[in-house]
């Protein structure tokens, strides 16, 4: 079971940079990337509807559940 990040798609979508979303929302790049690979532990739902505001979007556009379990 993994959580998947689909945040680098809707930016392309939306034709927008990291530089441009990093600084709307008020983190840094450097965690925004983080972010966009998955590579965190989590994320504040305040950050989440700052992405969505900005992007004009839905969380469930962003993050995606993976239940392939393999045992």
């Amino acid at each position: 079971m993994e959580i998947i990040v689909n945040l680098d798609i809707m930016m392309v979508t939306r034709k927008v940079r990291s530089k441009e979303l990093a600084k709307a929302i008020g983190i840094t790049e450097a965690n925004l990337s983080q972010l966009k690979r998955g590579k965190v532990k989590g994320v504040r739902f305040e950050t989440l509807a700052k992405i969505c505001a900005y992007l004009d979007c839905q969380p469930g556009d962003i993050l995606a559940f993976n239940n392939n379990e393999t045992v």
